[in-house]
């Protein structure tokens, strides 16, 4: 099955630093290429139905042209990419794309302005990390554009890890990124014991493709050990399992969403 990615537009000032990630990383899994933007024609209330398809596709047309432009001045005159705007709901607009046969990986991009935003990754964002069943790839704005040297993935004990999206994950990934390190930060509730056995078992499931290692998190300072080993890297993924603790508890988002994603300008990859 070929590989599609769908790289997320809004035509903020970071819209073309999200395409050329994405396309960077498209030359390295022979991966197509699909640009969306979600237009919004805004027209009064009691508008008449006419008068209103009319604005819905000027505002269309627009947004294609500007997509096209947008292409045209970030990436390589020879790629190969398909525009698509739409004023259908995103959500809805997104699932009717993924149901074409390609292995798909979702871009989009989080601006970290204002703690709401920080702690919640933007109301968009989330309602794309909700309501798709699909790889996410959440791009801070400052992040670079390069392949990782090291995979990081959160894991949680009592919330097993999905191994087909993380397998689907390294495919498309190729053969970049020599290192996948699993993580856990354990509690007081949790079972440290178990929880490290769950880790030394993933590490050694994929000890035969990737030089593969893990780390655990405990104690007063775990976030605080957890960020500063992390920050002191370049060029490396974090993997967030969606519905795990790691992803939904705010303390936990909080952290990794401000402190590594933000500050570290670290990719942040959601699996479904």
């Amino acid at each position: 099955m070929k590989n599609r990615f769908i790289v997320l537009i809004d035509f903020s000032p970071y819209s073309e630093h999200l395409l050329r990630f994405a396309h960077d990383w498209s030359r390295r899994s022979g991966a197509d290429l699909l640009v969306f933007h979600n237009t919004l024609a805004l027209s009064p209330l009691m508008t008449p139905y006419e008068t209103k398809t009319k604005l819905i596709d000027a505002a269309n047309r627009e947004a294609r042209e500007q997509l096209v432009r947008l292409t045209a001045t970030a990436l390589p005159g020879t790629t190969s990419i398909q525009h698509v705007v739409s004023e259908e709901n995103l959500v809805a607009a997104l699932r009717k794309l993924l149901k074409k046969p390609y292995n798909h990986l979702v871009f989009l991009g989080i601006k970290g302005t204002g703690l709401m935003k920080k702690l919640f990754i933007g109301s968009q964002a989330v309602n794309v990390i909700d309501g798709i069943d699909n790889l996410i790839v959440a791009m801070p704005q400052q992040a670079p554009c390069c392949a990782p040297d090291a995979i990081h993935v959160a894991v949680q004990k009592t919330y097993p890890l999905n191994l087909i999206e993380l397998n689907k994950l390294l495919q498309l990934n190729g053969n970049e990124g020599s290192r996948i390190v699993f993580f856990s930060v354990v509690t007081p509730e949790d079972d440290q014991e178990a929880t490290e056995r769950y880790l030394r078992e993933l590490s050694q499931l994929y000890s035969d493709r990737k030089e593969a290692s893990y780390e655990l998190y405990l104690g007063d300072h775990a976030w605080r050990d957890l960020k500063r080993i992390i920050q002191q890297k370049q060029n490396e993924f974090i993997v967030v399992q969606r519905g795990s603790r790691m992803f939904l508890d705010q303390i936990a988002r909080k952290f990794l969403i401000n402190d590594l994603v933000y500050e570290g300008h670290t990719p942040l990859i959601i699996l479904p």
